[in-house]
């Protein structure tokens, strides 16, 4: 590496970084006021225009709250904990392009992008382990073991849906898939680009991204290793100050990485539905037409990326507002015995369209689509039978029973 590639790698660190810290009290502002406005009530509105300073107000506070220690706990793996959910958060962002450009492409553009986001996703689940296991309280522990049997079994599903992704566009580079779907639209449509989700596989690979990136974050409604209802607030029961920010941190940043990543991958990254293909070639005789091509090309990636970026993160509070938790055995099930499965014939039938083509892939996607009709959809549940409460036997205990 040349000095000047470093200075760029840098420059390129100073942005992500700067991005994700300076749009974290946004996205927790927003969250706020969606959830009340979903909720129909006000939500935070005293400090500043609309509450804007709220989080701001929160961070003061939680920086000057006394911070109180288990006395039973083990302190130095208490304390790294919430280190080891932020900073792979922060890492996990690194080889995610802003665009096409030098000063936004990613910090770290290397042939193995996708496996190493999976790595680092995965080791945010040891921060929450530990939490649980060090903070020596039995809700704690429960919500530890809880994540990482979750992170377990989301990230098989997670993998088999970016194993589309890369198979789509032959590499495990970032940059290459963003580029895969410049294309025009199915071959045929020269003015849209050719965005995974556009084609069967994408649509059915993003949503089951989509579904895994919830489970992986802990969002509703896969949130129970921090359940209220059951666990306190499980591995993070025995935190407070600045090691429960850096845990709400390391959350919101995790949120915003895996979303970048969703829309790198089947979203077109920081390309434009339309292709700008036609201003471009205008734009080489200069005058008007070059400025318009130049601000094109400059400025429309990044709004472009912040724009899907933030598509995605209001989704996730559209979720949280509308559904309920799931059952620890329904989030079970829902990971093994359905995302798994699907990806994987997802993954097969994509590689029967990369060596024979179309129509051999949609007649695959049709059957199977018939397969699962025919066999899980004619499924009825088991009908049950309550009796009321004038028709209920009354209780007798065993002695008079017997007696």
């Amino acid at each position: 590496m040349t000095l000047a590639d470093f200075g760029w790698a840098i420059v390129r660190i100073a942005i992500m970084l700067g991005f994700l810290l300076s749009v974290l009290p946004v996205v927790i502002w927003l969250e706020r006021r969606a959830l009340a406005w979903f909720q129909n009530r006000v939500g935070p509105n005293r400090l500043g225009p609309f509450g804007l300073l709220q989080p701001m107000a929160d961070a003061v506070k939680l920086f000057f709250k006394e911070e109180i220690v288990p006395a039973s706990a083990d302190r130095f793996i208490w304390a790294l904990a919430p280190a080891l959910s932020l900073f792979p958060a922060l890492a996990a962002a690194a080889t995610i392009p802003w665009g096409p450009n030098r000063l936004l492409t990613p910090v770290a553009d290397v042939d193995i992008g996708v496996l190493y986001f999976l790595a680092m996703s995965s080791l945010a689940a040891y921060g929450v382990l530990l939490a649980g296991w060090s903070s020596n309280n039995k809700y704690s522990l429960l919500g530890g073991l809880r994540s990482s049997a979750q992170v377990i079994s989301y990230e098989l599903g997670m993998g088999l849906a970016l194993a589309a992704a890369v198979l789509a566009a032959g590499s495990f580079r970032m940059t290459t898939i963003v580029e895969m779907q410049a294309q025009p639209l199915w071959g045929v449509v020269p003015f849209l680009h050719n965005w995974l989700i556009f084609t069967p596989w994408g649509l059915i690979g993003g949503a089951l991204f989509f579904v895994c990136m919830l489970a992986e974050t802990n969002r509703a409604p896969f949130d129970l290793p921090e359940a209220e209802s059951e666990l306190v607030a499980g591995y993070q029961t025995e935190y407070s100050s600045m090691k429960f920010a850096a845990f709400f941190m390391g959350e919101y940043i995790a949120i915003l990485a895996i979303c970048g990543v969703m829309t790198t991958c089947f979203l077109g990254g920081y390309l434009a539905p339309i292709s700008w293909s036609p201003i471009q070639a205008l734009g080489e005789g200069g005058g008007f037409w070059g400025i318009v091509a130049t601000l094109t090309g400059a400025l429309t990636p990044p709004l472009w990326f912040v724009l899907k970026l933030f598509g995605l993160f209001f989704s996730f509070l559209w979720i949280r507002a509308t559904l309920l938790r799931l059952r620890y055995d329904q989030l079970m099930n829902l990971g093994w015995r359905f995302l798994i499965p699907v990806g994987l014939v997802n993954l097969a039938l994509l590689t029967v369209y990369v060596i024979w083509g179309w129509i051999p892939s949609l007649i695959g996607y049709a059957l199977a689509i018939a397969v699962y009709f025919v066999v899980f959809a004619a499924r009825r549940p088991e009908r049950r039978t309550v009796a009321l409460l004038s028709e209920a036997q009354p209780y007798r205990p065993k002695e008079a029973q017997s007696g």
